[in-house]
This record gives C-alpha cells, structure tokens and sequence, in this order.
C-alpha cells in the first residue's frame, strides 16, 4: 500500500484484511455488496480541521467552504457543518441538500453559470447568504426574480491557466464561467451591480481549475483580481483547487502551505480588512473516501494484455473516462502480498473505452476477491449514473469500527421508479 493514498490509520488487520477507521473491507463487501463507496469519517472531520486550523493560525476572519460537488451527500453536509465549515452549492439540489442537513441558509453560498428562475426563487426563500454572480444575463434574471434584497459576489476568470487537465481547468479567458477581467466585462460587471436596486455587491470570487499543485498560480490569479478591487469590496473568495494523491508518486502541498499562500496574498493585494473564503471540496473528501469491487473475470491475452472485470465501472466512477484521471488499486484480501501480476481493471459496461486503471501490479488477484480503489472520494458519487441500467452504488460512513449506509444502493426496481 502507499499509505498518502488511503485515509491516516489504514491497516491490515489479524485476519490479513484491508482495514478502515476499524472496518474490515472484505467482510463489508461481503455485509454490504459491491460496488460500494467506503468514507472514513475521521479522515474528513481531520481535513477539515486542518483548514480551519491553517487559517486560524494567520487570520481571524475567515470561511472555509465545503465545496459540496465533490460528495452531495446530506450526511456529508451534516458533518461540515458540524466542523464549523460553511457550504458552497451548484444546483438547486445540492442546495434542497444543505439546507435538508441543517445548514444555516446565511452560512450557504450559491453558484451556477446558468440558475434557473426555480433555483434563484428556492435561494430566495430559502434566505441564501450569497450569491455568486456568473453572468449579466443572470444579473437581470436576478433583478426580476428575487425578493429581497440579496449580497452577491461576481465570478472573475482572472486569465490563469493551472497545470492541471484542460477539462478542469476554469480560470481561463475563454471560459464558460464568470466575466473576464481581460476583456473589461468583469469591471463592466462590478459598475453594473453597484447601480442594481436589487443586489448589493460585496466581493469578488474566483476559481481557476482544481487538482493543481503548483500552487503559485493561486498567487497570481490574487494578484489580476485584485485590479477591481474597491470599497465595496469586503470578501475575497479563492476557490478551491488542491490537488490530492491519486497514484504513491503524488507529492501535493500540504494544506498548511496551501492555505499560506492565498492568505499571504490576499493580505498583499487587498490588505488586512478583507474576509478570506476558500471552497476546498476534493481535498477534503478524497483521500477519505476508497471504492471496493467483486472481481468477476480474469481475461489473459498471451503476450499482450490481462484483463480483470470488475462489478463496477464507468457508471461509478466516470473521470478514467472524462479525463484520463488515474489510481492505484490493492486486493482488499490480501494488502500486504507481494503485488507481481500486472492487469488491466476493466468494468463490466458494454464500452471498450470502460477502463478503470491500465497496467497495475496486483497480488495474485482471484475471481471473488475484493479489488479496493483508494481515494475515490470526490466525484465518484457525483458522477455516478445509470449507464448500462445499473444501480448506483451505496455511501458507507466509517467510524470507530461501525459501518453505516448513509445513501442507499439502488436497485433495478428503482431504475422504474420515474417511469410514467
């Protein structure tokens, strides 16, 4: 095992088991089925910490937001909230999913470069804290459809470009979210809301890609937003973005330099009387959370390739596909074998493209073994869907040796529960 990849006090227990926060893996495949998404509780409860911690330790005033599209789940939310975190969301759902967890509604930050009058009227009532404008068409919209009077941050693409996947990368000109500080539209935008009835402007927000590790970007980015900043302006809102360790060679920063860096900088370019905000979401969840599977096949093509099928695939965990992203993989049954046989994990949907991870080194893997996935925690929940007609898999929360099911797995009666 590399332990970076798998949540603090991962172990192999008497019975040569995978063990998390005291829960045996291959007896909770066997209690639960497969394939499932495990989280170590304490491990998120730990990262959160973490940021609060950082922050604390340079500024007094301050939000850590947990950036709920990494892991929409109300039990997830129930715990940030517990943590002291505050929210940001992306949809009317994940927003019926806050509140549903007890959020305080001042404590919740809506995105969205595209809300719906539906989703602007349930802020509304709901009493969001902020929005974050995305466009001048949603500035209207806003104008036309809310209440009350609303705080709003507006979304600037700051004109930086992260090494990271250029799927994820956000903070670029020719982007599809917010207003561009290059082509003058971003100040456009800040004079636009400062003359609105409507909405009171009190901030700024960017968010320029995630999974990055060359965290200077984050730096200049602070810097090109802070050309519009004014007396309005009260919050600086940075995103989030921290990359974790998919694969034993990933080396990400450390939260506390992390958080250094954006506090330094937001203190250099807006000074001291700003609150800081950042939406860590994959930092928080990922290396918490590992997938577990059935092996069902093992197909060898001599002298080229074999392959291992798996119960699972690309309809619960869809970024092999999106965008090429790659893990490392242990057999649950045995963590501590030497891993000698290299193979392809394959999932069980009718897709030739259905490729967990290519050419990893496995410990003699055996038809009904359990295949372990670590730091699956962010966006496989989210992205899961039905392809293929499956069933998405069940959340399970570890902690102190108890295993609860905090999502439900569905099943194939479910798939016709909308049917009209």
């Amino acid at each position: 095992m590399a332990p970076m990849l798998y949540p603090a006090g991962t172990t192999t227990n008497s019975r040569g088991h995978l063990e998390i926060e005291g829960c045996d893996t291959v007896e909770l495949a066997s209690e639960f089925g497969t394939p499932a998404y495990l989280f170590a509780v304490g491990e998120m409860r730990s990262r959160a910490r973490a940021y609060r911690s950082a922050f604390a330790d340079r500024t007094d005033d301050f939000e850590v937001l947990f950036a709920s599209k990494a892991l929409p789940v109300t039990a997830a939310y129930r715990l940030f909230a517990e943590e002291g975190l505050s929210v940001d969301v992306a949809s009317g759902g994940e927003l019926t999913m806050a509140l549903a967890a007890g959020y305080d509604p001042a404590r919740i930050y809506m995105h969205g470069n595209n809300k719906t009058d539906a989703e602007l009227r349930l802020a509304d009532r709901s009493g969001v804290g902020h929005l974050i404008v995305d466009s001048f068409d949603e500035i209207e919209r806003c104008e036309r459809v809310l209440e009350r009077n609303q705080d709003v941050l507006i979304r600037v693409t700051p004109g930086i470009r992260p090494s990271t996947h250029t799927y994820i990368q956000t903070g670029q000109l020719d982007s599809k979210f917010g207003f561009g500080l290059e082509d003058g539209s971003a100040a456009t935008a800040v004079a636009r809301i400062l003359d609105s009835p409507r909405l009171n402007l009190v901030g700024l927000h960017f968010h320029i890609g995630s999974q990055i590790f060359e965290i200077e970007s984050f730096r200049l980015a602070v810097q090109a937003l802070a050309r519009l900043r004014g007396d309005w302006c009260c919050i600086v809102n940075l995103g989030g973005g921290l990359g974790i360790p998919y694969e034993s060679g990933d080396r990400p920063p450390p939260i506390e330099q992390y958080v250094a860096l954006k506090v330094g900088a937001a203190r250099e370019f807006f000074g001291e009387r700003v609150r800081i905000l950042i939406e860590p979401g994959r930092s928080l969840v990922g290396t918490a959370g590992v997938t577990i599977y059935t092996v069902g096949t093992i197909k060898e093509i001599p002298g080229l390739r074999t392959y291992l099928a798996v119960d699972g695939g690309m309809s619960d965990n869809l970024r092999p596909m999106l965008y090429d992203a790659t893990y490392e993989a242990v057999i649950a049954d045995r963590p501590d074998a030497p891993a000698e046989r290299r193979v392809t994990v394959a999932g069980s949907h009718c897709e030739s493209g259905d490729i967990l991870i290519r050419d990893v080194a496995l410990a003699d893997p055996q038809i009904g073994d359990t295949l372990l996935i670590p730091a699956t925690g962010a966006y496989g929940h989210s992205l899961a869907n039905n392809y293929n007609g499956m069933p998405r898999p069940p959340v399970i929360f570890c902690e102190d040796g108890e295993a609860r099911v905090v999502v439900e797995r569905e099943t194939w009666d479910d798939l016709l529960a909308r049917d009209a």
